[in-house]
């Protein structure tokens, strides 16, 4: 039990470091390693959810005391995405659990294609006074509706595409960008988490102990992303896509093979 325990928190910490510096909830760690652990893709999904909430507020509050946050965009931002999230519970809940990894794996995947955009976008607001050439208001709620869906449906808080739409359609910088992103998350998360309880799909205590984790881990790597530089975060971000989007292709071949 102790080393079940240790275990948990280890990756919780880890979770909760990638979370501070890349902005992404530690969901798309947690839900393959959840998995692995033999427990079901909605489980881990679920699961990810509550310990993301726990994770999110630990770095949300360190870059509020930073005065790294703009509340304002937070909150226009998570309107949509508490509604969505109910969506995303409703199809994780419902579609084979192969189908479910595939998702992931393909939507992992497909984050790596962005960052082409997001280096054009970075480029472009240092050329520019980085203002959005859309609709600020459509632009936020299809943002914060995208990774309502996402949250729900993946476990993985919406950090994944939080952050390169608010380059892309907000003009925001790409350190704000994950500074805002993991605020959103906060609320995104906890929507997707009652939703996910309502179904009887969280692991209670697993979340638990995997969130305390990330509450350490989130408040040490939230003190250090001011100082690094964005070409890392960048490749960061994208190098870790990559490698979990084949583990998880290969999750969801098992879970086919075996079913």
């Amino acid at each position: 039990m102790f080393v079940d325990l240790s275990i948990l928190v280890g990756l919780g910490i880890f979770a909760g470091l990638l979370a501070g510096i890349l902005g992404i909830g530690g969901g798309t760690v947690l839900v393959p390693i959840i998995k692995t652990l033999g427990y079901t893709p909605v489980q881990a999904v679920a699961t990810s959810s509550l310990a993301i909430v726990m994770t999110s507020i630990s770095g949300t509050f360190q870059n509020w005391r930073m005065g790294n946050l703009n509340l304002r965009q937070v909150i226009l931002l998570a309107l949509p995405s508490l509604f969505t999230a109910q969506l995303g519970v409703w199809i994780a809940s419902s579609i084979p659990p192969y189908i479910l990894l595939l998702a992931f794996a393909c939507f992992l995947l497909l984050n790596i294609f962005l960052t082409n955009l997001r280096k054009m976008a970075i480029a472009r607001t240092r050329d520019t006074d980085g203002s959005a050439k859309l609709n600020p208001a459509l632009a936020r709620i299809f943002t914060g509706g995208i990774s309502g869906v996402l949250a729900g449906l993946f476990g993985i808080g919406g950090g994944v595409i939080l952050v390169p739409l608010q380059i892309v359609l907000l003009g925001e910088k790409i350190k704000s960008a994950i500074q805002t992103s993991l605020a959103v998350i906060v609320l995104t998360s906890i929507s997707a988490c009652i939703g996910h309880a309502n179904r009887g799909n969280i692991l209670w205590f697993e979340g638990i102990v995997l969130g305390i984790g990330g509450l350490i881990g989130a408040q040490f790597s939230s003190r250090f992303l001011p100082r690094l530089p964005d070409k890392f975060v960048t490749l960061s971000f994208d190098f870790l896509l990559g490698l979990l989007s084949i583990y998880v292709f290969y999750q969801a071949y098992n879970s086919y093979t075996t079913r």
